[in-house]
């Protein structure tokens, strides 16, 4: 990641909307409800979004460990030590309202993980191939999924030292062990780009963590060929002469090894994890106009001439998944202005599947001998504000976590005012599809904020969820999931349940709230049913389905249909009568003793039980009371009060054990405390 880039320079949207069910009311008389039925997120509405809000957007900060920039601190901290620290690290990306980091594995043709082909990194412990005495990439991306931040793994693919002796490497390197593959430049080690072995070694090295560990991204920066010392040529004539036939000069030569890089890469992970992205962060010019009329309107260094990265052409291939070009100049440079850049790489990526990330130059903010721009408090939020003209780009990485943390002259700050106000979702990949719609069980308001539970959908892969409130009551406006105002959070999926507390919650505040689920690639799911939260006090209202995970058990006398339109979810369980009890029954946690008003849901039909027994497990007893359900289907019907005790207890049952004919349903329940 290049920090001293002035030496290669001269001197409203259309969104998506839901509809939804109306609130499930709490301490309140029963009200009718729909049957939950969402359209789904991708049908689109011509909604007013409020552009520092957006519903999608990557922000992310690089974490580097070369040189100890960042993480950790120094070399030899105790294993509690540096976890402390990255821990550190994940909090202020969650206080910046970041959902990305891109934390640097494998700086230097060594490792972050036990790897099979490489040493231990030196940026550890001191000593190259020193155990930590732990897994620190297991680690990492354990504690950013805990946070629901993507891991993007980040790797230096040629680099070896910052040095030239290889006997200063561990003795199992396999630089040492194959010093035929190296060559020294500019006081520097690197791998040769140019030998097919070597490509094919470094993409297996970085594979290794791709394929053992969790990622959600393999990153490269803009080190392939290194930067060009003024006057020495880069060493690798012998390689062109054994490997270069057919093409007419080293320079197309080089480009070719980088493009294979990239290209056989992406294959690999795509094949290997399909959601695992492959993003590149390069230099920010490709190449002026003044050489090429598809170039910008820039005249500094090209990575297309100088480093051999033909990013474009990366681009519009769709070797990668995202570019995130280092922007690294303000608005108005001479040489190299910010707003051309973007525009330019904006209609670069405009056609392709490719994500357009700016990488953003938060280290020159406020810093000693940069020029004046950068002193300007609003420099680096004017770059977040011009990006908002062009819709390709969808998000920015800050360049590099101390100065995220430093905020000098408050500029991270304002970023985060001005464009950082909400939470966002990533933006959504190509591939895969949304999963099924969570049910939002319960919405409980407590001394520490509202909690809400969920279980699952029942089709699709269901990474995460995300979690909207909006205030009042009534129905949901079509556009009021159409940007960030009410999202209040994400959280990363675990078995088939979730939860989240809203611990911002006003008190004596009324809030709807929804849950919508995610898959790996971020596509979003129907909303959930509404659940409402009155300002009255600890309320509690839950909704148990035949079909809830752990909520209702019924023997296989129970039949399953889903004939009846007016049901509720997706089907209901039904059973003839008989002289035996043999009760489907539906269980719910209840968070105190009280009073609770039990309600059923079922879908009336004329031959269906005119006494259907339901049996209501109060503080007191079992309690009988039977319902029509001949008529009054398709809706809520009060059973009646009762004193439940807490705790989670089977609650309501439907049985069998009645002397009139026609069949007994159970389809759903609603609990609600009064």
């Amino acid at each position: 990641m290049r920090r001293d880039l002035g030496r290669f320079l001269p001197g409203v949207t259309l969104t998506a909307a839901l509809v939804l069910g109306l609130a499930v009311v709490t301490s309140r008389p029963a009200e009718p409800d729909t049957v939950p039925t969402a359209v789904p997120v991708a049908a689109e509405a011509a909604c007013a979004t409020d552009p520092a809000t957006p519903k999608r957007q990557l922000r992310g900060m690089w974490i580097a460990s070369v040189a100890n920039i960042d993480w950790p601190s120094r070399t030899g901290l105790t294993p509690a030590a540096q976890q402390a620290e990255y821990r550190g690290w994940l909090d202020l990306a969650q206080q910046r309202r970041m959902n990305a980091v891109v934390v640097q594995i494998r700086p230097a043709a060594d490792a972050f993980w036990p790897s099979t082909y490489e040493p231990w990194s030196q940026w550890l412990t001191g000593t190259q191939g020193g155990n930590p005495g732990y897994d620190p990439l297991a680690f990492m991306v354990a504690e950013a999924h805990a946070r629901n931040l993507e891991f993007h793994a980040w790797f230096n693919p040629y680099r070896v030292a910052n040095h030239t002796d290889l006997s200063k490497l561990a003795a199992s390197h396999p630089a040492r062990t194959n010093p035929g593959w190296t060559v020294s430049y500019g006081g520097q080690l690197y791998y040769n780009p140019g030998i097919p072995a070597v490509r094919a070694f470094v993409q297996d090295a970085m594979m290794d963590a791709v394929a053992r560990y969790d990622i959600d991204a393999v990153h490269w920066d803009d080190y392939f060929y290194p930067y060009p010392v003024s006057g020495v040529a880069f060493p690798d004539q012998a390689a062109y002469a054994q490997y270069g036939s057919g093409f007419s000069s080293i320079a197309d030569w080089r480009r070719h090894n980088v493009n294979l890089l990239v290209q056989e890469m992406g294959a690999k992970i795509r094949a290997a994890k399909p959601w695992v992205k492959l993003g590149i962060s390069p230099f920010g010019i490709w190449r002026n106009a003044g050489t090429d009329p598809l170039g910008s309107r820039t005249t500094g260094l090209q990575s297309y001439d100088a480093i051999y990265a033909d990013t474009r052409r990366w681009v519009r291939q769709g070797w990668v998944d995202y570019i995130a070009p280092q922007v690294y100049w303000q608005i108005g440079h001479p040489a190299a202005d910010y707003a051309e850049l973007v525009r330019w790489w904006s209609e670069t990526v405009t056609g392709t599947d490719v994500h357009l990330l700016i990488g953003q130059a938060t280290y020159r903010a406020g810093a000693s001998g940069q020029d004046a721009a950068w002193q300007d408090p609003a420099e680096l939020t004017d770059h977040l504000t011009l990006n908002r003209s062009h819709p390709q780009v969808v998000g920015d990485l800050h360049f590099s976590a101390k100065d995220v943390r430093a905020d000098r002259i408050g500029a991270v700050s304002r970023v985060a005012t001005d464009h950082y106000r909400r939470p966002a979702l990533a933006p959504a990949g190509t591939g895969g599809a949304a999963p099924a719609a969570p049910s939002l069980t319960s919405a409980v308001r407590g001394t520490g904020g509202v909690t809400l539970t969920w279980q699952r959908g029942s089709t699709g892969s269901t990474a995460g969820y995300a979690v909207y409130r909006l205030p009042g009551d009534g129905t949901v406006d079509p556009c009021a999931l159409a940007d960030a105002r009410h999202l209040l959070g994400t959280v990363r999926a675990s078995g088939g349940s979730g939860t989240f507390t809203d611990a911002t919650a006003a008190a004596g505040a009324t809030y709807r709230y929804l849950v919508t689920a995610l898959d790996r690639r971020h596509h979003e799911s129907p909303a959930s049913n509404v659940r409402l939260v009155t300002g009255g006090g600890a309320t509690f209202s839950v909704v148990v389905d035949n079909a809830t995970a752990g909520g209702f058990t019924a023997a296989g006398t129970w039949g399953t249909s889903s004939y009846l339109p007016a049901r509720y979810g997706a089907n209901y369980r039904f059973a003839l009568p008989q002289a035996v009890s043999d009760p489907a029954w539906f269980s719910a946690t209840l968070p105190a003793a009280g009073a609770y008003r039990v309600e059923v849901w079922y879908p009336a039909d004329p031959g269906y039980n005119s006494a259907a027994p339901h049996l209501v497990a109060t503080a007191n007893g079992t309690v009988t009371a039977t319902v029509d359900q001949r008529v009054g289907g398709g809706q809520w019907r009060v059973l009646g009060t009762y004193d439940l005790a807490a705790g989670t207890r089977q609650v309501v049952g439907v049985s069998r054990w009645t002397s009139t004919p026609g069949y007994v349903v159970a389809d759903a329940v609603r609990i609600t405390r009064v």
